[in-house]
């Protein structure tokens, strides 16, 4: 048997303003839109980034919107990735932090507060 990866979700209750922030702020290329149906993928070369609309009125989503997410996106040069969406106005915690195993990792807040990690080889 054999198992991948298809997607991994961020859940929205500001589907539009995130559809386009990971579209036109972050420059990730859609592989699925869906704007009536909710749903919009973003191709990583794997495994998609989706955004999935969710409703602002129920109880369950709102343990779903606007936490870390657990997703880190892997990109040749954090240094000038992080100062580009910088200037794109990216909000981010911190700058690229240099990991006792190696890494380089910067978080940034999407439109839901949704915190996205940044992978960079150190």
């Amino acid at each position: 048997m054999k198992f991948t990866i298809y997607a991994q979700r961020v859940f929205s209750f500001k589907f539009a303003e995130s559809v386009e922030f990971y579209k036109d702020t972050i420059g990730l290329p859609v592989k699925f839109e869906g704007m009536d149906m909710g749903w919009v993928e973003f191709d990583l070369g794997g495994a998609s980034l989706a955004i999935e609309r969710q409703d602002p009125e129920s109880e369950e989503s709102q343990s779903y919107v606007g936490r870390y997410v657990g997703i880190s996106i892997q990109v040749k040069d954090i240094d000038v990735v992080y100062k580009e969406l910088l200037e794109r106005g990216v909000e981010f915690l911190g700058p690229p932090a240099k990991q006792p195993w190696g890494g380089l990792l910067a978080h940034f807040k999407d439109p839901d507060e949704n915190v996205i990690t940044l992978l960079g080889s150190g």
